[in-house]
Protein backbone atom coordinates (compact mmCIF):
# COMPACT_ATOMS: atom_id res chain seq x y z
CA UNK A 1 0.00 0.00 0.00
CA UNK A 2 1.41 3.35 -1.00
CA UNK A 3 0.10 6.52 0.80
CA UNK A 4 1.46 9.55 2.22
CA UNK A 5 2.07 10.32 5.70
CA UNK A 6 2.09 13.97 6.29
CA UNK A 7 2.16 14.68 9.85
CA UNK A 8 2.13 18.25 11.00
CA UNK A 9 3.12 19.86 14.41
CA UNK A 10 1.21 23.08 13.78
CA UNK A 11 -1.93 24.02 14.06
CA UNK A 12 -4.23 23.38 11.54
CA UNK A 13 -7.44 24.80 10.47
CA UNK A 14 -10.24 21.93 10.28
CA UNK A 15 -14.03 22.07 8.68
CA UNK A 16 -15.81 18.94 10.82
CA UNK A 17 -19.60 18.74 9.31
CA UNK A 18 -21.97 17.51 11.60
CA UNK A 19 -20.42 18.69 14.38
CA UNK A 20 -23.39 18.52 17.07
CA UNK A 21 -24.01 14.95 16.24
CA UNK A 22 -22.54 12.04 18.14
CA UNK A 23 -19.29 11.19 16.32
CA UNK A 24 -18.54 14.70 15.27
CA UNK A 25 -19.03 15.93 18.74
CA UNK A 26 -16.14 13.92 19.70
CA UNK A 27 -14.21 14.34 16.89
CA UNK A 28 -14.03 17.77 17.22
CA UNK A 29 -13.28 17.66 21.30
CA UNK A 30 -10.36 15.71 20.03
CA UNK A 31 -9.02 17.95 17.46
CA UNK A 32 -9.79 21.11 19.95
CA UNK A 33 -7.91 19.19 22.75
CA UNK A 34 -5.06 18.87 20.26
CA UNK A 35 -4.74 22.19 19.81
CA UNK A 36 -6.37 22.92 16.11
CA UNK A 37 -8.89 25.76 15.07
CA UNK A 38 -12.01 23.90 14.90
CA UNK A 39 -15.02 25.51 12.71
CA UNK A 40 -17.67 22.98 13.41
CA UNK A 41 -20.73 23.12 11.37
CA UNK A 42 -24.48 21.59 11.56
CA UNK A 43 -28.02 22.02 10.90
CA UNK A 44 -29.62 20.86 13.98
CA UNK A 45 -32.61 19.03 12.71
CA UNK A 46 -34.73 16.98 14.46
CA UNK A 47 -34.37 13.53 13.64
CA UNK A 48 -33.81 13.21 17.15
CA UNK A 49 -33.79 15.54 19.70
CA UNK A 50 -32.30 18.62 19.43
CA UNK A 51 -31.58 19.42 22.93
CA UNK A 52 -29.16 16.80 23.00
CA UNK A 53 -27.38 18.18 20.01
CA UNK A 54 -27.27 21.73 21.67
CA UNK A 55 -26.17 20.01 24.66
CA UNK A 56 -22.80 18.90 23.06
CA UNK A 57 -22.85 22.38 21.52
CA UNK A 58 -22.25 24.09 24.56
CA UNK A 59 -19.51 21.84 25.84
CA UNK A 60 -17.85 22.64 22.02
CA UNK A 61 -18.79 26.44 22.88
CA UNK A 62 -17.03 26.62 25.85
CA UNK A 63 -13.53 25.63 24.21
CA UNK A 64 -11.15 28.48 22.73
CA UNK A 65 -10.76 27.77 19.09
CA UNK A 66 -14.14 26.54 18.26
CA UNK A 67 -16.18 28.11 15.93
CA UNK A 68 -20.61 26.90 14.95
CA UNK A 69 -21.66 27.92 11.68
CA UNK A 70 -25.31 26.34 11.46
CA UNK A 71 -26.30 25.63 7.78
CA UNK A 72 -27.38 22.25 6.01
CA UNK A 73 -25.06 20.77 3.65
CA UNK A 74 -27.82 21.31 0.87
CA UNK A 75 -28.06 24.65 1.48
CA UNK A 76 -25.42 25.58 -1.81
CA UNK A 77 -24.78 29.17 -1.24
CA UNK A 78 -24.38 28.77 2.72
CA UNK A 79 -21.82 25.98 2.30
CA UNK A 80 -19.96 28.14 -0.57
CA UNK A 81 -19.98 30.88 2.47
CA UNK A 82 -19.07 28.08 4.93
CA UNK A 83 -15.74 27.68 2.91
CA UNK A 84 -14.81 31.07 2.21
CA UNK A 85 -15.23 31.51 5.83
CA UNK A 86 -12.05 29.48 5.77
CA UNK A 87 -9.37 28.71 4.33
CA UNK A 88 -9.22 24.56 6.00
CA UNK A 89 -6.83 22.37 6.14
CA UNK A 90 -8.29 19.36 6.68
CA UNK A 91 -12.48 19.01 5.95
CA UNK A 92 -14.04 15.97 7.43
CA UNK A 93 -17.48 15.32 6.78
CA UNK A 94 -19.93 13.59 9.43
CA UNK A 95 -23.22 15.08 8.24
CA UNK A 96 -25.17 13.09 6.63
CA UNK A 97 -29.02 11.84 7.09
CA UNK A 98 -28.18 8.69 9.11
CA UNK A 99 -30.29 5.56 9.77
CA UNK A 100 -31.48 2.46 7.30
CA UNK A 101 -35.21 2.24 8.98
CA UNK A 102 -36.28 6.18 8.44
CA UNK A 103 -34.30 5.56 4.87
CA UNK A 104 -37.75 3.90 4.08
CA UNK A 105 -40.04 6.38 5.16
CA UNK A 106 -38.11 9.60 4.25
CA UNK A 107 -36.30 8.89 0.73
CA UNK A 108 -35.72 12.29 0.47
CA UNK A 109 -33.90 13.66 3.43
CA UNK A 110 -30.95 11.06 2.06
CA UNK A 111 -30.84 12.63 -1.34
CA UNK A 112 -30.78 16.02 -0.05
CA UNK A 113 -28.30 15.20 2.62
CA UNK A 114 -26.09 12.97 1.89
CA UNK A 115 -26.16 13.19 -2.37
CA UNK A 116 -26.64 16.94 -3.02
CA UNK A 117 -25.08 17.89 0.48
CA UNK A 118 -21.65 15.95 -0.53
CA UNK A 119 -21.44 17.52 -3.57
CA UNK A 120 -21.43 20.63 -2.02
CA UNK A 121 -18.79 19.62 0.03
CA UNK A 122 -17.08 18.20 -2.79
CA UNK A 123 -17.46 21.43 -4.57
CA UNK A 124 -15.93 23.41 -1.56
CA UNK A 125 -12.92 21.49 -1.40
CA UNK A 126 -12.23 21.72 -4.60
CA UNK A 127 -12.41 25.28 -4.96
CA UNK A 128 -10.40 26.61 -1.94
CA UNK A 129 -7.58 23.72 -2.04
CA UNK A 130 -8.27 21.25 0.92
CA UNK A 131 -5.60 19.36 1.81
CA UNK A 132 -7.56 15.97 2.39
CA UNK A 133 -10.88 15.30 2.99
CA UNK A 134 -12.22 12.81 5.29
CA UNK A 135 -15.91 11.79 5.05
CA UNK A 136 -18.29 8.89 6.59
CA UNK A 137 -19.13 5.82 4.91
CA UNK A 138 -20.95 3.26 6.29
CA UNK A 139 -20.72 -0.77 6.57
CA UNK A 140 -23.98 -0.53 4.89
CA UNK A 141 -22.38 -0.61 1.98
CA UNK A 142 -22.03 -4.14 2.04
CA UNK A 143 -25.30 -4.27 1.49
CA UNK A 144 -26.05 -8.24 0.39
CA UNK A 145 -22.78 -9.25 0.78
CA UNK A 146 -22.06 -12.14 2.88
CA UNK A 147 -18.32 -13.01 3.01
CA UNK A 148 -17.29 -12.05 6.53
CA UNK A 149 -15.63 -10.45 7.33
CA UNK A 150 -15.72 -7.23 5.22
CA UNK A 151 -12.90 -6.52 3.00
CA UNK A 152 -12.42 -2.97 1.21
CA UNK A 153 -11.16 -5.29 -1.51
CA UNK A 154 -14.91 -6.67 -2.00
CA UNK A 155 -17.15 -5.32 -4.65
CA UNK A 156 -20.27 -3.55 -3.06
CA UNK A 157 -22.54 -2.98 -5.67
CA UNK A 158 -25.93 -3.86 -3.87
CA UNK A 159 -27.13 -2.05 -0.92
CA UNK A 160 -30.15 -3.18 0.44
CA UNK A 161 -30.69 0.26 2.14
CA UNK A 162 -31.22 3.89 0.90
CA UNK A 163 -29.04 4.41 3.22
CA UNK A 164 -26.46 2.56 2.08
CA UNK A 165 -26.93 3.55 -1.43
CA UNK A 166 -26.24 7.46 -0.90
CA UNK A 167 -22.93 5.90 1.37
CA UNK A 168 -21.72 4.04 -1.87
CA UNK A 169 -22.40 7.18 -3.55
CA UNK A 170 -20.36 9.28 -1.53
CA UNK A 171 -17.22 6.71 -2.23
CA UNK A 172 -17.95 7.14 -6.13
CA UNK A 173 -18.27 11.09 -5.75
CA UNK A 174 -15.42 11.11 -4.12
CA UNK A 175 -13.04 8.99 -6.38
CA UNK A 176 -14.14 11.20 -9.59
CA UNK A 177 -13.02 14.34 -7.61
CA UNK A 178 -10.07 12.84 -6.69
CA UNK A 179 -9.47 11.67 -10.08
CA UNK A 180 -10.99 14.96 -11.81
CA UNK A 181 -9.02 17.23 -9.64
CA UNK A 182 -6.44 15.35 -7.21
CA UNK A 183 -8.68 16.10 -4.59
CA UNK A 184 -6.68 13.59 -1.48
CA UNK A 185 -10.14 11.35 -0.53
CA UNK A 186 -10.38 8.94 2.54
CA UNK A 187 -14.23 7.01 3.07
CA UNK A 188 -14.61 5.83 6.50
CA UNK A 189 -17.10 2.41 6.52
CA UNK A 190 -17.85 3.23 10.22
CA UNK A 191 -18.99 0.06 12.04
CA UNK A 192 -21.62 0.25 14.98
CA UNK A 193 -20.51 2.98 16.76
CA UNK A 194 -21.46 3.41 20.44
CA UNK A 195 -20.71 5.65 23.54
CA UNK A 196 -21.63 8.54 25.55
CA UNK A 197 -23.31 10.87 23.77
CA UNK A 198 -24.50 9.00 21.49
CA UNK A 199 -27.61 9.04 18.80
CA UNK A 200 -30.71 8.20 20.74
CA UNK A 201 -32.23 6.29 17.74
CA UNK A 202 -29.75 3.45 17.81
CA UNK A 203 -30.57 0.31 19.46
CA UNK A 204 -28.60 0.55 22.50
CA UNK A 205 -29.78 4.07 23.36
CA UNK A 206 -33.46 2.67 23.03
CA UNK A 207 -32.67 -0.13 25.00
CA UNK A 208 -31.70 1.85 27.54
CA UNK A 209 -34.54 4.14 28.07
CA UNK A 210 -36.86 1.03 27.68
CA UNK A 211 -35.38 -0.97 30.28
CA UNK A 212 -35.32 1.81 32.61
CA UNK A 213 -39.12 2.78 32.34
CA UNK A 214 -39.81 -1.16 32.66
CA UNK A 215 -41.09 -1.02 28.80
CA UNK A 216 -40.71 -3.86 26.60
CA UNK A 217 -37.78 -4.03 23.92
CA UNK A 218 -38.01 -5.10 20.28
CA UNK A 219 -35.29 -7.57 19.64
CA UNK A 220 -35.12 -8.15 15.79
CA UNK A 221 -34.26 -11.43 14.36
CA UNK A 222 -34.45 -13.03 18.11
CA UNK A 223 -31.05 -10.87 19.11
CA UNK A 224 -28.81 -13.33 16.30
CA UNK A 225 -28.11 -10.41 14.41
CA UNK A 226 -24.15 -9.78 14.99
CA UNK A 227 -22.55 -6.55 15.05
CA UNK A 228 -18.94 -4.95 14.89
CA UNK A 229 -19.38 -2.83 18.25
CA UNK A 230 -17.18 -0.17 18.40
CA UNK A 231 -16.58 2.39 21.32
CA UNK A 232 -16.54 5.80 20.53
CA UNK A 233 -12.66 6.69 21.74
CA UNK A 234 -11.42 3.68 19.76
CA UNK A 235 -13.06 5.34 16.05
CA UNK A 236 -11.98 8.79 17.13
CA UNK A 237 -8.65 7.81 17.25
CA UNK A 238 -8.72 6.22 14.22
CA UNK A 239 -10.20 9.26 12.71
CA UNK A 240 -7.17 11.67 13.88
CA UNK A 241 -4.90 9.23 12.49
CA UNK A 242 -6.32 8.74 9.49
CA UNK A 243 -7.01 13.19 8.90
CA UNK A 244 -2.75 13.14 9.33
CA UNK A 245 -2.64 10.13 6.52
CA UNK A 246 -3.17 11.35 3.04
CA UNK A 247 -3.60 8.68 0.28
CA UNK A 248 -1.17 9.00 -2.85
CA UNK A 249 -2.40 7.28 -6.41
CA UNK A 250 -1.26 3.75 -5.89
CA UNK A 251 1.23 3.19 -8.50
CA UNK A 252 0.37 -0.37 -8.08
CA UNK A 253 -3.73 -0.39 -9.35
CA UNK A 254 -4.06 -1.86 -12.36
CA UNK A 255 -7.21 -1.05 -14.48
CA UNK A 256 -7.39 -4.60 -15.77
CA UNK A 257 -7.88 -6.13 -12.29
CA UNK A 258 -9.64 -3.02 -10.31
CA UNK A 259 -8.93 -2.76 -6.54
CA UNK A 260 -12.18 -0.91 -5.00
CA UNK A 261 -9.94 -0.05 -1.94
CA UNK A 262 -7.27 1.77 -4.02
CA UNK A 263 -7.29 4.13 -7.13
CA UNK A 264 -4.61 5.74 -9.75
CA UNK A 265 -6.72 8.82 -8.13
CA UNK A 266 -5.20 9.76 -4.62
CA UNK A 267 -8.12 7.65 -3.30
CA UNK A 268 -8.66 5.60 -0.15
CA UNK A 269 -11.29 3.75 1.39
CA UNK A 270 -11.29 1.67 5.34
CA UNK A 271 -13.13 0.02 7.55
CA UNK A 272 -12.90 1.55 10.89
CA UNK A 273 -14.54 -1.29 13.49
CA UNK A 274 -13.60 -3.25 16.13
CA UNK A 275 -13.22 -6.83 14.40
CA UNK A 276 -15.28 -8.42 17.17
CA UNK A 277 -18.78 -8.75 16.44
CA UNK A 278 -20.73 -9.16 18.73
CA UNK A 279 -24.30 -10.56 19.13
CA UNK A 280 -27.02 -8.79 19.81
CA UNK A 281 -28.39 -10.30 22.59
CA UNK A 282 -24.79 -10.61 24.35
CA UNK A 283 -25.04 -6.98 24.20
CA UNK A 284 -28.29 -6.54 25.89
CA UNK A 285 -27.03 -8.97 28.91
CA UNK A 286 -24.39 -6.55 29.27
CA UNK A 287 -26.61 -3.79 29.24
CA UNK A 288 -28.82 -5.49 31.73
CA UNK A 289 -25.77 -6.10 34.31
CA UNK A 290 -24.89 -2.51 33.79
CA UNK A 291 -28.16 -0.83 34.67
CA UNK A 292 -28.96 -3.49 36.96
CA UNK A 293 -32.59 -4.68 35.59
CA UNK A 294 -33.35 -6.78 33.69
CA UNK A 295 -35.50 -6.58 30.02
CA UNK A 296 -38.54 -7.44 28.69
CA UNK A 297 -37.99 -8.76 25.31
CA UNK A 298 -40.50 -8.91 22.44
CA UNK A 299 -38.72 -10.76 20.19
CA UNK A 300 -39.50 -9.82 16.60
CA UNK A 301 -38.16 -11.10 13.05
CA UNK A 302 -35.79 -9.27 10.84
CA UNK A 303 -36.46 -5.64 9.77
CA UNK A 304 -35.98 -4.87 5.95
CA UNK A 305 -33.18 -3.23 5.03
CA UNK A 306 -31.39 -4.71 7.71
CA UNK A 307 -28.40 -7.20 7.31
CA UNK A 308 -27.43 -10.32 9.89
CA UNK A 309 -23.61 -9.50 10.68
CA UNK A 310 -21.47 -6.80 9.95
CA UNK A 311 -17.80 -7.73 11.08
CA UNK A 312 -15.07 -5.24 10.04
CA UNK A 313 -11.41 -6.59 8.46
CA UNK A 314 -9.24 -3.42 9.42
CA UNK A 315 -5.80 -5.28 8.50
CA UNK A 316 -5.79 -1.96 5.80
CA UNK A 317 -5.95 0.78 8.73
CA UNK A 318 -4.01 -1.03 11.03
CA UNK A 319 -1.19 -1.26 8.64
CA UNK A 320 -1.51 2.28 7.56
CA UNK A 321 -2.07 4.16 10.76
CA UNK A 322 -2.13 1.62 13.76
CA UNK A 323 -5.78 1.30 14.56
CA UNK A 324 -6.31 -0.82 17.20
CA UNK A 325 -9.67 -0.49 19.31
CA UNK A 326 -9.12 -2.11 22.07
CA UNK A 327 -12.21 -1.21 24.46
CA UNK A 328 -14.58 -4.24 25.41
CA UNK A 329 -18.27 -3.98 25.28
CA UNK A 330 -18.58 -4.31 29.31
CA UNK A 331 -16.23 -0.79 29.93
CA UNK A 332 -17.71 0.65 27.09
CA UNK A 333 -21.16 -0.22 27.91
CA UNK A 334 -20.34 0.61 31.34
CA UNK A 335 -18.99 4.03 30.57
CA UNK A 336 -22.32 4.82 28.34
CA UNK A 337 -24.68 3.97 31.19
CA UNK A 338 -22.44 6.19 34.03
CA UNK A 339 -23.31 9.28 31.05
CA UNK A 340 -26.54 8.18 30.93
CA UNK A 341 -26.93 8.57 34.32
CA UNK A 342 -25.61 11.57 34.71
CA UNK A 343 -27.14 13.25 31.64
CA UNK A 344 -31.02 12.14 32.27
CA UNK A 345 -30.69 12.50 36.25
CA UNK A 346 -30.71 9.55 39.20
CA UNK A 347 -33.00 6.22 38.50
Amino acid sequence: MHTGNHRENRVSRILVTGAAGFIGFHLSLRLLQKGHQVTGCDNLNDYYAVSLKEARLDILNRVPGFTFIRVALEDRSGVEKLFQSGPFDYVLNLAAQAGVRYSLQNPHAYIDSNMSGFLNVLEGCRRTGVKHLVYASSSSVYGANTTVPFSEHHPVDHPVSLYAATKKSNELMAHTYAHLFGIPTTGLRFFTVYGPWGRPDMAYFSFTKAILEGRPIDVFNHGRMRRDFTYIDDIIEGVVRVMDHIPCADPSWSADRPDPATSSAPYRVYNIGNHQPVELGRFIEVLEECLGRKAEKNMLPMQPGEVLVTYADVADLAEAVGFRPDTSIENGIARFVDWYRDYYGPF
